[in-house]
């Protein structure tokens, strides 16, 4: 029986490139992504003892575990900032427009900081 493969050599850099550039978010948030060999990345959320993640997602796209991954940080960033503005049961999107512009500009430049890292466009 021939192992099916999932995802391409190419495309495991580029999504390796990707899980590397968001090394902060693993800090911020309870997410983890693994190289799980020919199968792609597997995205791991919100850990809970003792019966694991809550989430999993499986990525062979190095653009879409981007746009999935800026997502996560975009959101942990906005209820992080929430948090210390004391501010409670705020959707992002309002959190995000109470920002200063100059706030608001530096956390959409750091996705265009990523995809840089990364070598995509944003």
């Amino acid at each position: 029986m021939e192992k099916q493969v999932y995802i391409t050599e190419e495309e495991r850099a580029k999504c390796q490139k990707v899980v590397d550039a968001f090394a902060e978010l693993y800090e911020m948030e309870n997410i983890v992504v693994i190289d799980v060999g020919r199968y792609g990345f597997v995205e791991l959320k919100y850990y809970k003892p003792p019966h694991g993640f809550e989430e999993d997602a499986t990525f062979t796209d190095s653009r879409a575990l981007f746009d999935a991954l800026w997502q996560e940080w975009f959101n942990t960033t906005l209820y992080l900032t929430a948090k210390e503005m004391e501010l409670d049961d705020i959707l992002y999107e309002e959190v995000f427009n109470r920002l200063s512009q100059e706030k608001q500009s530096a956390i959409i430049g750091r996705k265009i900081d990523f995809a840089n890292k990364v070598g995509i466009t944003p």
